[in-house]
């Protein structure tokens, strides 16, 4: 367990930061001769490939009467005509035609957004450019290692992102949102430990000597045919600021040492989870379930990818209904539990970034409560 500290989180929702990596789309939505409309922490923008590949993210507002470039066309190597009067814009969002004068007014330009594919996803940065690292994009290493198998899809949550990260950061909510297929008693009876620094926050939970409850049931006998046994089982969620979570998932037979760190006996998933604001009451959801076993069986990748959508069906309903609560009830406290802690550590995390982008914004020095 760890100290909560003073409560601090309500229910009304915080906004976002814009200094940060967000998920834009899955590789394959970006295509090459195509341009896909997204809003990403309120920005709006307009995805697309040059003839190369590249992935480029541009304000989807021309500069001339603010027409979405999105309902435009692709134009040379790399760029992009309005839809409405056939000005045309290259991937650094400069204006390179403008139709029925010789002379291209050296302001007309719209904004270029950091873009990074990675993890079989397009990040952007919709921020200040200059503060664009690539380094900090979240570890998704799980995505593209040819150690790991799996798929997933996105959600359009209609819930604010951090209601979808308290989701996440608290797991004992599967015994009584997920009781047909993950849950259990003994998630809310067993102990946890959460541990953080400024940009990460981690909960370890171990269950040990337990009846594996029938998703794990079913993973388990993939491995191991008709096992009846009773099971450790774990889950070490990760949360890297802004919004993305992997949770280190699985079960092993009881007593093999999967606690000490030999997991050969058991079966192993990493849920891959990360969050983009759209707006502060909608945001879109993109999720995976990576496994380290039988990696050449796309049934069983199918199987997995059918049943976690299934499973984050039931979460979506309930963040539906309680963003829905959240807004006729503008003025309620959230009321804190030891399950919150971690979420806690994560909203905290977010606050800062907040502040500290809004104290940069206003010109002042950063005090040190906020770095």
């Amino acid at each position: 367990m760890t100290d909560l500290g003073p409560a601090g989180a309500t229910a009304k929702n915080m906004a976002y930061p814009l200094d940060a990596w967000y998920v834009a789309a899955w590789d394959h939505e970006v295509g090459r001769r195509e341009i896909l409309a997204r809003t990403i922490a309120g920005t709006p923008l307009a995805l697309y490939r040059t003839e190369d590949g590249r992935p480029v993210a541009l304000a989807d507002a021309c500069w001339h009467r603010l027409a979405p470039l999105s309902m435009g066309t692709l134009v040379g190597a790399d760029g992009i005509q309005c839809p409405y009067h056939g000005l045309q814009f290259n991937s650094a969002g400069r204006c390179t035609h403008m139709p029925a004068q010789q002379t291209i007014n050296p302001s007309a330009m719209v904004a270029s957004y950091p873009v990074v594919e990675r993890h079989r996803f397009v990040w952007v940065w919709p921020g200040d450019p200059m503060l664009a690292d690539p380094s900090t994009i979240p570890d998704m290493f799980q995505m593209d290692s040819p150690d790991w198998a799996g798929d997933g899809r996105t959600i359009d949550v209609q819930a604010n992102y951090q209601l979808v990260l308290d989701n996440l950061m608290d797991l004992t909510h599967e015994e009584f949102v997920h009781s047909s297929s993950i849950g259990q008693d003994e998630l809310s009876e067993s102990d946890f430990v959460v541990t953080h620094d400024d940009r990460t926050v981690t909960v370890t939970r171990w269950m040990h000597d337990i009846d594996a409850p029938p998703f794990w049931l079913k993973n388990m006998r993939d491995k191991f045919p008709g096992y009846e046994g009773k099971v450790d089982r774990w889950q070490i969620i990760e949360f890297q600021a802004p919004s993305t979570i992997r949770i280190d998932v699985g079960v092993a037979k009881a007593g093999t040492g999967a606690p000490e760190g030999d997991r050969s006996q058991g079966v192993n998933g990493f849920v891959m989870n990360t969050i983009s604001p759209v707006d502060e009451r909608t945001a879109l959801y993109f999720w995976a379930f990576m496994r380290n076993y039988r990696l050449d069986s796309q049934l069983i990748t199918t199987q997995l990818r059918e049943g976690v959508h299934g499973v984050f069906g039931e979460d979506e309903a309930m963040l539906t209904a309680q963003q829905k609560a959240i807004e006729a009830n503008p003025g309620h406290e959230f009321y804190n539990l030891n399950i919150d802690a971690g979420g806690m550590w994560v909203r905290r995390i977010i606050q800062r970034m907040i502040e500290a982008e809004r104290i940069v914004a206003a010109g002042t020095a950063i005090p040190e409560a906020v770095r």
